[in-house]
């Protein structure tokens, strides 16, 4: 069975993933650690659920969703997945974090690249991969069948989207993509956003004010 819990981490406020099933192999999700003392909450969270990471999947390439990376591959040795169409925000991670009064080490480049798989597979369990280009060019969103649930990071947010003013941000691709990709799903699918509260497919289809047309 399945399993998603999060953490809430850094000034950002970033919700990080770690979805697990019974066979304790586990995917992090945006391991968006920036203080020491985030780094041990994380990786106590996972050892008082005797988690094994096999994989961390980075929604997106935006500096507030990869600060952790680093830390989380040393720690566990596990590889780093993304969609390619975000490595120059990866690239560009220190001057990002610049601009907001950031002081970062360079954050590794993905070891793995999501462009062409359409699922990822680890214990017993699979997530689909949505790409949904628009708040960055390679984001990406992880659907559960089984659970119910699907990870949007900064796409959609309960009663919001992601910004498009950021470099490559594209607001119609953003809007048309989430219709014609997120808004197929169940109506009870759970969004489980990359900030803020979770919601449901059916309920922003119906109220979120920028599909209200």
């Amino acid at each position: 069975m399945i399993k998603i819990e999060s953490i809430i981490l850094n000034p950002f406020g970033v919700n990080a993933y770690i979805i697990y099933d019974d066979s304790k192999e586990a995917v992090l999700v945006d391991p968006a650690c920036y203080t020491k003392a985030e780094e041990d909450l994380y990786s106590d969270f996972i050892e008082k659920l005797e988690l094994k990471p096999v994989a961390v999947i980075n929604t997106h390439g935006h500096i507030d969703h990869i600060f952790g990376n680093q830390y989380i591959k040393d720690k566990y040795n596990i590889p780093v997945y993304m969609h390619s169409a975000d490595k120059f925000l990866v690239q560009t991670a220190l001057a990002h974090a610049q601009l907001y009064g950031f002081k970062i080490e360079q954050p590794p480049l993905p070891d793995f690249y999501l462009d062409d798989e359409k699922s990822f597979k680890f214990g017993n369990s699979e997530l689909q991969l949505l790409h949904i280009p628009g708040h960055s060019p390679g984001s990406i969103a992880l659907y559960s069948e089984e659970g119910s649930f699907v990870v949007t990071g900064d796409v959609l947010f309960a009663g919001s989207i992601g910004r498009t003013d950021l470099p490559k941000g594209n607001y119609h691709a953003l809007i048309h993509n989430i219709k014609t990709k997120l808004f197929i799903l169940p109506d009870n699918t759970i969004v489980f956003p990359g900030h803020m509260d979770d919601s449901s497919i059916g309920y922003e289809k119906m109220h979120n004010p920028y599909f209200m047309d």
